[in-house]
């Protein structure tokens, strides 16, 4: 993808146009941003999801040798507002809808997948364009994407009940009930014939961690990778939110029409948390994956929708907490 459409909008027809009339009315400062971006891309692809500050290094065991304290460049991982703003096409902004802290990078795939996990759009079609906009700061950082709905799609409503303000470690955080995000998928994974062997599932951690070029960078990124039956990584997205990583991956899927992602799996880097098996399930995901310990309300969750649930997957071992028969040893 090139810096243009990065910064510009997305069709589901699969068109591009640099429709967003803040960053149109840049000018210059448009060319600057995506001269910007063509660097980062050319770095690595890295850009601001990472950035570099001065720390004091204290070594308790190298002081008996003068060498306790010395002053370092460290890489940090940003973390940033992002404004999804969603609304039927017309003059005018749409109205916010969400504010999520997230780490820069794959902003689109995240307000797609965002509005795709919570129900308020269904599928590809249901999304006209999706810009990426400059906001209120200088310099500008495009911490704004606005969602144009397709024609017959209800907007949201923006009930104070169900506050959609989140933060990087939690993705449910301002709802105000388990009711309010018990939202229901369109896709019967109970069904699906998924099988893996447990071997196999062993080994996709190492494969996760030897594709986050963020957390090598940092130590601060969460990842999401999109599995084959046969161990295939599809794709993998980093963030500093756990929910931010797989809203991501699944705003990848929407985008390239790959939904529901029946016979795949996903795995997480982290735990896996009640918000991050809806997501899976919205997706159609039949397993769902974890380095690190499911929630009771995970568990639940994902016996309910007949989705399989791993968690503690570390070395040779593992936990199946739902749907055991998807794991074959």
């Amino acid at each position: 993808m090139d810096a243009p459409t990065e910064l510009a909008a997305w069709m589901p027809d699969g068109g591009w146009s640099c429709g967003c009339p803040d960053a149109l009315a840049a000018g210059a400062r448009w060319l600057v941003a995506v001269r910007a971006y063509r660097r980062r891309v050319e770095d690595g692809g890295m850009g601001r999801a990472t950035d570099r500050r001065g720390v004091l290094r204290i070594d308790l065991d190298a002081a008996t040798a003068g060498r306790g304290s010395v002053r370092r460049p460290d890489t940090l991982a940003v973390e940033e507002p992002l404004e999804i703003r969603v609304g039927a096409a017309g003059p005018g902004r749409r109205k916010p809808l969400a504010v999520t802290m997230r780490t820069p990078g794959d902003d689109l795939d995240l307000a797609i997948g965002f509005l795709l996990t919570e129900g308020l759009i269904r599928s590809t079609d249901d999304v006209l364009t999706a810009q990426l906009c400059a906001g209120a700061e200088t310099p500008n950082t495009y911490n704004v994407v606005d969602v144009v709905l397709a024609p017959g799609v209800p907007e949201p409503t923006t009930d104070p009940s169900r506050n959609f303000y989140t933060t990087s470690s939690c993705g449910v955080c301002g709802k105000a009930s388990i009711d309010a995000v018990r939202t229901r998928s369109l896709f019967p994974v109970s069904e699906d014939p998924l099988s893996v062997p447990a071997a196999l599932l062993t080994e996709l951690p190492d494969r996760l961690r030897a594709a986050q070029r963020g957390f090598d960078r940092t130590g601060g990124l969460h990842a999401a990778g999109l599995f084959t039956p046969d161990g295939e990584l599809v794709v993998l997205r980093e963030d500093v939110g756990r929910h931010n990583a797989v809203d991501k991956v699944i705003g990848w899927a929407v985008r390239e029409r790959r939904l529901p992602l029946a016979g795949h799996l996903l795995l997480v880097s982290g735990r896996a948390s009640f918000e991050l098996t809806q997501k899976a399930w919205m997706a159609g995901l039949p397993l769902l994956a974890a380095v690190s310990a499911p929630s009771t309300l995970a568990a639940e969750l994902a016996e309910e929708a007949g989705m399989t649930l791993v968690g503690f997957l570390r070395g040779n071992t593992m936990n199946v907490y739902a749907r055991p028969e998807r794991v074959t040893v």
